[in-house]
C-alpha cells in the first residue's frame, strides 16, 4: 500500500501506535465502561421452568416408589416399564399415583409386591 493509498483511508479506521497509549511492563489497559444500551444481556444460569416442580414430598415418594420398582421387579428396565405404563388394576400410571398422593404411593407399593410375588 502507498502512502497515497493510505491516506485515503478514513482516520477512525486508521490503527497506529501512535494513538495507543504507552503503558508500563505488566501494567493492564484501563477497562472501558460499555454504553448502556451495548451491555451484554445477562443469561440465566438456568432455564426457568414453566411448569410446577414436584413438592418435597411428592419427589421423596417418586424416589420411594423408583427405589422399590428397581429392587423388586429385578432391575431397570423392568421397574421402568411398570412405572411408565398404564395399569388398568390401578386406573392409571403407576408413577403418576404414587408422585400424585400418599394413597396412590400405598396402591403402587401393593401392585410391586403383587408382582415381586408372582415373578419368584
Amino acid at each position: 500500500m502507498d502512502r497515497d493509498e493510505e491516506d485515503a483511508q478514513p482516520s477512525e479506521l486508521k490503527d497506529s501506535a501512535e494513538d495507543r497509549p504507552i503503558m508500563d511492563a505488566g501494567e493492564e489497559p484501563e477497562a472501558q465502561e460499555p454504553a448502556e444500551d451495548q451491555r451484554p444481556t445477562r443469561k440465566p444460569f438456568r432455564k426457568r421452568f414453566t411448569e410446577n416442580r414436584l413438592s418435597p414430598e411428592s419427589a421423596a415418594r417418586q424416589g420411594r416408589i423408583t427405589m422399590l420398582a428397581w429392587e423388586k421387579l429385578g432391575g431397570t428396565e423392568a421397574a421402568r416399564e411398570f412405572l411408565n405404563s398404564f395399569d388398568e388394576a390401578l386406573g392409571g400410571r403407576p408413577l403418576d399415583l404414587a408422585v400424585a398422593s400418599t394413597e396412590g404411593l400405598d396402591a403402587v407399593e401393593k401392585a410391586i409386591a403383587e408382582r415381586a410375588a408372582a415373578r419368584a
